[in-house]
């Protein structure tokens, strides 16, 4: 079980401080390059109040349900961790386990707290951490802070192409934060050792 809680407290640390200094020091929509890889790695500040990298679900009931169904399935993913550590499962699936737990967890405390412990991000304004005013919205209305943008490969759709010729292609166009690469990460080992993991 210390291993699961380490690799949750880190993941969790992580997470919340990049997304607390890039909330406290950059404009929303600005975007800069880290000098020692070039332009295909970017932190690009961006808020999303849905699902993973950026996508949305549908407005303000979509917004709470979201929230609700997140603490539901952190609660199920924490019941199982610890589950399997008291089991003893292989290291692997409670490394996934745990990745999956942890990213979960930190977006969950962006929606369930931010907009109540932050100023609202402008394309003006960088946010303040306890606002003498009080936060930008309420319990379980805060925004996801994203900020990873990795768009390795760049071009434009050839003229044969259907639908989408002479249009501008990138890969990887979606904005992300360090809890949806936990998850991805914690899916993609479940998905590759499943038959390790699940023997029965």
């Amino acid at each position: 079980m210390k291993k699961a809680v380490i690799i949750i407290v880190l993941i969790l640390i992580a997470d919340q401080v990049l997304k607390i200094w890039v909330k406290t020091s950059m404009l929303i929509g600005t975007r800069g390059e880290i000098a020692m890889w070039g332009d295909w790695f970017i932190l690009h500040f961006t808020e999303n109040e849905g699902m993973a990298f950026g996508m949305k679900f549908g407005g303000e009931f979509g917004k709470i349900t979201l929230s609700i169904f997140r603490i539901i399935a952190v609660i199920a993913i924490g019941w199982y961790l610890l589950k399997i550590t008291r089991d003893k499962q292989p290291f692997g699936l409670i490394l996934s386990i745990s990745l999956i737990f942890a990213g979960a967890l930190g977006n969950i405390i962006d929606s369930a707290f931010y907009g109540m412990i932050f100023s609202e991000s402008t394309f003006h304004n960088t946010a303040t951490l306890f606002p003498q005013e009080g936060g930008y919205s309420s319990f379980l209305h805060g925004k996801v802070v994203d900020m990873l943008y990795f768009p390795i490969i760049k071009g434009y759709y050839p003229d044969w192409f259907p639908f989408w010729k002479g249009r501008e292609f990138i890969f990887f166009r979606p904005v992300f934060n360090i809890a949806d690469s936990a998850i991805t990460v914690g899916v993609f080992i479940l998905i590759i050792f499943q038959r390790k993991f699940f023997k029965k």
